[in-house]
Parts: structure tokens; C-alpha cells; sequence
């Protein structure tokens, strides 16, 4: 007799992470980690980089709090870090920050360290990182503040102050990297462990 598959969990409330999970036919309920990544984020030396490290820290923590409330859960925590000449990025809290930190950016080249981790009970079974690169145009002052006009308060919903997938991608020259880790999930590494574990359809 085949064993009942696992009630999946996304340890996340990130809109962009549920609906690629949805459409990706995973059967699956979120729910909020409630980590304080702050004080995770303090205990890393930004001297030592490994920011990989530190998001895949993230991840793992959020799929274990709510592992621990959910017994027999699958948990899926997933986080997402922008590094930059040495420097870890936070959501920007207000538009004018988004645009400094854009005008930051601006013709050079940054790193998404994007973290997944599963976890059942007080055990975390895998974890993934991946790093896309993406640099973005020499864009002027008066198309950043166009797109910022345009964007508006969405700028502080992401880590980069931008979402590929909508206007965000005209700040771009190129992009080096998996496409669904730059959205916030490494799917295919994730989507190939669910079903390893038969969690998903094979």
C-alpha cells in the first residue's frame, strides 16, 4: 500500500512563493513562520560573506517554527538575500529608500543568495541555495523615478526593490541565473526533493 502523501506547509505569506508553488500543481497551505530574521541577520559577520549560508539559516529556521507547530508536516521555508559589494540588502521600508538603494545598483552587477529548506518536526531533511547574478542598465535618474512612480509602493514587497516579471525588468542588461530563484523559490531543486520524498507525484 503506497504510504498517504505529507500535508505540505510553505513556512512563508510571500504572494510570488505561493502562486509558484500553485502553479506548479503542488497541493499545499501557507502559513506565516513568524522568525525574527533581524536578530538571525545580527549573529552573521558580513566580513566572513557566506551570505548563502545566511539565507539557507533563514530558510531553515522559518521551515522548523512551523514544523514544530504542525507535527507530520513537510515545511517548506525558503529566503531570499541581495548581496552587493559585500553588503546584504533588507526589503527597502519606503520608496525614496528603494531608490537609493536602485541608484546603488545602477549599472552594476548583484547576486540574489536564494534559500529553500524542508523540515519535518524538529529536523530539517534538505536545503538548496542558489545564487543568480543580474546586472542592470545605467539607467538615468528620470527613468528610475518613472519607474518608482509607476511601481509605487509594490517596491518594498521584494528584496531588490523590483520584480522581474512586471516593468522592474527594463532596469536590466542581463541576467545570469535560474529564473524561479530570482522570484524567491529554487522550484526544480525543490519540486525533484518532493518527489524523491513522495510528497508529489513522481
Amino acid at each position: 500500500m503506497t504510504p498517504p502523501r505529507p500535508d505540505i506547509i510553505l513556512a512563508s505569506a510571500s504572494y510570488g512563493r505561493r502562486k509558484l508553488l500553485e502553479a506548479a500543481g503542488v497541493e499545499f497551505r501557507a502559513m506565516a513562520a513568524g522568525v525574527d530574521e533581524a536578530a538571525i541577520k545580527r549573529r552573521h559577520d558580513p566580513r566572513e560573506g557566506k551570505f548563502g549560508e545566511l539565507a539557507t539559516q533563514l530558510a531553515s529556521h522559518k521551515a522548523l517554527a512551523v514544523a514544530g507547530r504542525q507535527p507530520g508536516a513537510l515545511v517548506i521555508g525558503a529566503d531570499q538575500i541581495l548581496v552587493f559589494d559585500g553588503e546584504a540588502f533588507d526589503k527597502p521600508d519606503s520608496i525614496e529608500t528603494a531608490r537609493r538603494q536602485l541608484m546603488r545598483l545602477r549599472g552594476e552587477t548583484h547576486s540574489l543568495e536564494t534559500a529553500v529548506a524542508c523540515a519535518t518536526g524538529k529536523n530539517v531533511l534538505w536545503s538548496h541555495v542558489d545564487a543568480p547574478r543580474l546586472t542592470m542598465r545605467s539607467y538615468s535618474s528620470g527613468q528610475l523615478d518613472t519607474y518608482l512612480a509607476g511601481e509605487g509602493k509594490a517596491v518594498t514587497e521584494t528584496v531588490g526593490g523590483y520584480k522581474i516579471e512586471g516593468p522592474a525588468i527594463q532596469l536590466f542588461e542581463s541576467i545570469a541565473g535560474d529564473y524561479f530563484s530570482i522570484l524567491g523559490l529554487p522550484l526544480l531543486p525543490l519540486l525533484a526533493f518532493l518527489r524523491a520524498r513522495g510528497a508529489v507525484a513522481a
